[in-house]
């Protein structure tokens, strides 16, 4: 799963049923095999909200496995998995959580983690996850909290890097000026996700702040507007920019562009029409590396929830290391450090997590992706002055956060 701007689909529900038992949590006797980290099997009824029929690769097929083997593990259990398309994931769950109804959980990035938290919508987990997460990536664990509390059952860890095509790129740029040069000579066929989310990566790279540590905006003193520039020297040099993420992925799956940034979830599917596919870091800029953002995917129970513990327990086996072993097959990077990358591409955007920027969880983030969204937009589509678009999106996200 990924952010933002990856995602399009249809509303589906699959209804995953072990038997035909109803609502309320229990616990039975624990069966044989894979069952609870707990060490019971779990009996009773959950609804589960995930959005993987919204992406490039091949996530649905592993999301799938893994509630099959918990399935399995657990004859008393049934599940009822809605695929709800991610533009939506967020406001659906935020109408229907506000007014006692949504799932009893669901899974997706930390996007928008620390509006919800504080608007009390997740449960806090710090009592219910004591000694459970003892194998999991610190990282991991800092990006499932707001305000110092667990809301989320860490599950794997993402940035953007740059794919290409092996077939048709003979020489991968590491700096942003090998990029332009490459793009200018036809070397290159680019494509670019015009969205803030995508592209924050840039803004390290010319040495772009967003916020300081009052959580003021300050993209407007320095960097965030060169990459702006960058990216419009791009699109004048001859890359294509697209509007929808499922555009852009189309287009690299086609060979109509060779290069692009984009998340270890859309490995599986790119890998099916590219089989020389292959992954490096965003360019280097003149002030140091890009950072992408480090983003956190979890399991986020659902405070109106009457299963809270079975939906717990539920979490903790989809994340259990036989069953995420699936999902890094489909590109995903584990939160449990016990679990093994062997593919070359995963490791790669093992790397970028490592050195990308850890979303922030801070309140005023929740004014930064609209503002910023416009700012980018403005840039390359009505050729706004860099400058003038990073400082009125600063000032937009300052207003909006009541800071001076």
């Amino acid at each position: 799963m990924s952010n933002r701007s990856r995602f399009g689909g249809l509303l589906a529900t699959i209804a995953i049923a072990a038997t035909a038992c109803s609502g309320g949590a229990t616990a039975a006797p624990a069966s044989q095999g894979a069952a609870s980290q707990a060490g019971t099997a779990l009996t009773g009824s959950l609804t589960v909200w995930e959005s993987y029929g919204s992406g490039a690769g091949t996530e649905p097929d592993a999301f799938k496995a893994i509630v099959a083997s918990v399935k399995a593990a657990n004859p008393g259990l049934t599940v009822n998995v809605q695929d709800v398309k991610f533009d939506d994931l967020f406001k659906n769950f935020e109408l229907d959580a506000a007014s006692g109804g949504g799932p009893d959980l669901f899974i997706a990035p930390n996007d928008s983690l620390g509006k919800e938290a504080r608007a009390k919508l997740f449960l806090p987990l710090d009592d219910k996850l004591a000694g459970k997460l003892g194998n999991d990536s610190q990282i991991s664990i800092d990006g499932s909290k707001v305000d110092g509390k667990l809301y989320m059952v860490p599950e794997s860890l993402k940035a953007v890097a740059m794919f290409y095509d092996g077939a048709t790129v003979t020489k991968v740029p590491t700096t942003t000026a090998e990029l332009l040069a490459a793009v200018k000579d036809g070397s290159i066929k680019l494509g670019v996700n015009q969205a803030s989310y995508h592209n924050f990566g840039w803004w390290g790279a010319f040495g772009g702040k967003l916020m300081d540590a009052s959580g003021k905006c300050v993209a407007d003193q320095a960097g965030v507007a060169d990459s702006y520039k960058y990216l419009a020297d791009l699109k004048a040099a001859g890359a294509t920019f697209y509007k929808k993420y499922d555009d852009v992925a189309t287009a690299f799956k086609t060979g109509k562009v060779n290069v692009l940034i984009d998340g270890p979830w859309a490995t599986g599917g790119y890998l099916t029409t590219l089989p020389k596919l292959g992954v490096a870091p965003m360019p280097a800029g003149p002030a140091g590396p890009s950072q992408p953002l480090t983003g956190v995917d979890g399991w986020y129970i659902n405070a109106n929830s009457k299963n809270a513990d079975l939906a717990v327990a539920f979490a903790l086996q989809m994340v259990a290391p036989a069953n995420e072993a699936l999902f890094v097959k489909a590109g995903h990077i584990p939160a449990d450090t016990t679990v093994t990358i062997a593919d070359p591409i995963t490791l790669k955007f093992a790397e970028a997590v490592k050195t990308g920027f850890p979303r922030p969880q801070a309140a005023q983030l929740d004014n930064f992706w609209g503002n910023f969204d416009n700012a980018l937009n403005s840039v390359i589509d009505k050729g706004t002055d860099p400058v003038q678009a990073t400082k009125d999106a600063c000032t937009a996200m300052n207003t909006a956060n009541k800071i001076p």
